[in-house]
């Protein structure tokens, strides 16, 4: 006898419906064959184990026969453990143990444990964003995963524990109707929850250059980079970064959280993520751990850290194939990884902020403290960081020491909700002037060039000290749409429609430090 029933893969970040269809032979054999195909990997393959002790423990005995159970369609790999529970209940089906015969109406997802329970799977938003694409109506999903999932409206959600509760949900309704009431969540109040930083700028004496620094590129979504020696506060300033940057629109919360389902480090009991994420990768990561990969390839940290922060602490320290890697998501916001069986896509919008000594000793430059080494080793160490890569980086600031005035007095330092106040006016001011862009761009850092010219038209004075700077410098054609968009931010800051002198001439300023370095 044939039974089907409906689950979902997970491919990148997007989910397709497959097909689940058990043949149930009804002979009786003396050795079980359960037989699995449609180009199933290793956890798939293992699944007949767990489904036939589920089954066995939650009540039914069914003999030993000829079981074929079809993936369809049969030409995509099929991985990880959420088909157990739909290849349980199509082998009950099978069996005449459901009264409801057509679940066209359910798309079931879930691990099966041997005692029959129903354990969480990873990536359960993009496969309740696929049932309603579908017109799915109802999913039937481990518990764990309710809160992710419900998130997606237009889906009944019913979180189950155990196989029997399952096969009591189709039972009834087969018979009339489900009286159980589908499990919801308000995204809009789960996004407007009030966020706490338990780091917080007030913390951070002195320092203001780069203080200001991290305002602007807080404010436009720039990349950052920060150079000065050991214990000047470079890690204390980054890591205090979230506390200022505007809060996820929805559509971001839902981007962000598919993306860290998919990668199974999505926290349960959140259901969606509410905060900006902050990854912060140790030295020793791989390229394919910074990028993504796999067989089946997986997100990396540049994606975990879309519409967030990607902060790499001691920069030069990371092996120079890892960083080159992120060249070309730094341009494109997205990463393209390509495999003999597949090519996935992953957005990775995030806002890079990097730190670094000036040299090995980390004493080049400092006043206090005197540097041992030779200009071929700080040329050798610096060099670390090619030039394409640090022509990505919108702002690179020095940050030196603290004076001990600073640090023992003085007046008190900006709290980190004074200066996110003056980041979410700027933002409001983006919001307001990409929002008839026919492309999604939430900053002035994501501006592209028809952007540019539209919003970053200068006067003629700005023009001759923009040309000034270019040619003095040697600037490239990227580094000056980069300062354009870091002048954009300063002047949304200073609530100013036009780009002024001032605004130009700060952001050239961002652009200078690599000229003491690196040459």
């Amino acid at each position: 006898m044939l039974f089907k029933a409906l689950s979902a893969a997970v491919y990148g970040i997007d989910a397709n419906i497959i097909d689940v269809e058990v043949d149930f032979s009804g002979i009786k054999t003396e050795k079980d064959y359960f037989h699995t195909v449609g180009l199933p990997d290793a956890a798939v393959r293992e699944s007949r184990d767990r489904v036939r002790s589920a089954i066995k423990n939650s009540g039914f005995d069914i003999p030993p026969t000829h079981i074929t159970i079809n993936l369809a369609p049969a030409d995509i790999k099929k991985e990880g453990s959420g088909f157990d529970l739909p290849m349980a209940i199509g082998i009950l089906g099978a069996y005449g143990a459901l009264n409801l015969r057509d679940l066209t109406e359910f798309l079931l997802v879930g691990e099966l444990g041997l005692d029959g329970g129903v354990r969480a799977v990873s990536g359960m938003l993009p496969v309740a964003v696929v049932a309603r694409e579908r017109g799915i109506r109802n999913l039937v999903i481990p518990k764990p995963n309710a809160r992710e999932a419900a998130v997606v409206e237009g889906v009944n959600v019913y979180p189950v524990g155990s196989l029997n509760e399952v096969r009591e949900l189709l039972n009834a309704a087969a018979n009339g109707g489900i009286h159980a009431e589908p499990f919801r969540v308000e995204p809009a109040q789960l996004l407007g929850e009030l966020q706490h930083h338990s780091l917080d700028f007030a913390d951070v004496r002195g320092q203001q250059t780069a203080k200001r620094a991290l305002e602007v590129a807080a404010a436009g979504g720039h990349n950052i980079l920060m150079i000065g020696p050991p214990g000047s506060g470079k890690t204390m300033l980054a890591k205090r970064l979230p506390s200022i940057l505007a809060p996820l629109s929805f559509e971001e919360a839902l981007e962000t959280t598919k993306i860290h389902s998919v990668a199974g480090v999505l926290d349960a009991e959140a259901g969606l993520v509410t905060q900006r994420p902050f990854r912060s990768p140790h030295h020793t990561i791989s390229d394919a751990g910074l990028i993504g990969g796999g067989v089946v390839p997986r997100p990396g940290e540049v994606s975990l850290a879309h519409n967030g922060v990607l902060f790499l602490d001691e920069l030069p320290e990371f092996p120079r194939n890892v960083l080159e890697v992120m060249r070309q998501p730094l341009e494109d916001r997205n990463v393209t990884i390509a495999r003999a069986s597949m090519s996935l896509s992953f957005p990775a919008a995030f806002m890079l902020a990097a730190a670094m000594n000036p040299c090995p000793c980390g004493y080049f430059n400092d006043k206090s403290r005197e540097c041992h080494c030779t200009p071929p080793l700080i040329q050798r160490y610096v060099s670390k960081v090619s030039g394409p890569l640090l022509d990505r980086i919108d702002i690179h600031i020095e940050v030196p020491a603290v004076q001990y005035r600073e640090l023992r007095g003085g007046a008190a330092a900006e709290s980190s909700a004074v200066i996110r106040a003056r980041v979410l006016k700027a933002r409001e001011l983006q919001r307001e002037r990409f929002a008839t862009a026919k492309e999604k761009i939430y900053s002035n850092a994501q501006m592209g060039t028809r952007q540019i010219r539209a919003f970053c038209e200068l006067d003629a004075e700005a023009e001759k000290l923009l040309e000034r700077a270019m040619l003095q410098q040697g600037l490239t054609a990227r580094a000056h749409d980069r300062i354009l968009k870091v002048a954009r931010t300063i002047a949304d800051l200073d609530r100013e429609v036009s780009l002024e002198v001032a605004h130009i001439a700060e952001a050239i300023q961002y652009r200078t430090l690599d000229r003491s370095y690196w040459n």
